[in-house]
């Protein structure tokens, strides 16, 4: 995975109150860095004016209030921070691992892929099956195994509320790649883990959309009410940054985290860690292992 980390932002306004900083046209690791390096020292800056600051996928959107402060005062403070996260020589980010159980080739998708056909490149078959095809793959098991065995990184949260884009950690040549359906649907289970061009996510509530559909979560994402324990400090649950290790669930253990989730007991399996960018590009597999491991005895 060989990717350049000296990347030149492009800067241009949204009416009078947001910054759109373009940090590349495409989503690679080092972009998605950037973004949310520059989103964390904005942060903790403080500044009077700033009332939001949205990292995407390769870009960063800033709201403000031009009477605090002025637009050319704020372009030349966020161009200062995105020199300073240039001239960082190791690019780290503290962020934590999470463990996502998810039923693979499950009914709710399967009925709901089976009702939209008609938008879909396949009519016959389902969306693993097509997804598998796309990637010159020989089975949906076979795809199923490659979207498990290597973690995600969240690159951004949003679309609905709480929905997580996911883009693999693994070299550019090993990117599962799917498009996404010709016509979109008008119906998506909740917590749908779905695939669009090099992007998981997992749809957080019922609703229209146009991925592909591979399983479901077995627990929720997104919890107004605020019942679950890992909901304690905010109704969405994903942040950016966070990297996800999705592990295959069958039926029986599937039903056994709904009744968890039911009595208010479900926990995520997550462990901190640093992500180390240079480590990650440079050697993806063995790095991915060691991330891993933190998970074990958690």
């Amino acid at each position: 995975m060989s990717e350049s980390t000296a990347l030149q932002a492009r800067y241009t306004w949204g009416g009078d109150e947001f910054l759109f900083v373009e940090i590349a046209e495409a989503m690679s690791l080092a972009a998605n860095f950037t973004a949310n390096a520059m989103a964390n020292l904005l942060q903790h800056r403080n500044v009077d004016g700033i009332t939001d600051i949205c990292p995407a996928n390769a870009s960063l959107l800033i709201r403000f209030n031009p009477d605090l402060v002025p637009p050319q005062e704020l372009e030349d403070l966020v161009r200062r921070v995105e020199a300073e996260v240039a001239q960082l020589t190791h690019q780290t980010l503290s962020t934590r691992i999470i463990e996502i159980p998810v039923w693979y080739d499950d009914p709710f998708t399967r009925e709901t892929g089976s009702r939209f056909r008609k938008g879909h490149q396949r009519p016959e078959g389902t969306d693993l099956d097509f997804a598998a095809e796309e990637n010159g793959l020989t089975s949906a098991k076979e795809f199923i195994r490659r979207h498990h065995e290597s973690p995600w990184l969240v690159s951004m949260v949003g679309f609905v509320a709480g929905l997580p884009f996911m883009f693999q950690i693994v070299p550019q040549d090993e990117q599962l790649e799917v498009p996404k359906y010709l016509s979109p649907r008008t119906d998506t289970p909740p917590l749908t883990v779905g695939h669009g061009g090099c992007f998981a996510c997992i749809y957080s509530v019922r609703g229209a959309g146009g991925y592909q559909m591979f399983g479901i979560a077995a627990a929720p994402i997104f919890d107004p009410a605020q019942r679950l324990p890992d909901f304690d400090d905010f109704m969405i649950f994903f942040k950016p940054g966070d990297i996800v290790k999705f592990k295959p669930v069958d039926e029986a253990e599937y039903r056994q985290i709904q009744a968890q989730v039911e009595n208010g007991h479900f926990r995520y399996r997550q462990a901190p860690v640093t992500f180390d960018l240079q480590q990650a590009m440079l050697d993806p597999k063995d790095y991915n292992k060691k991330m891993m491991e933190h998970l074990d005895g958690v």
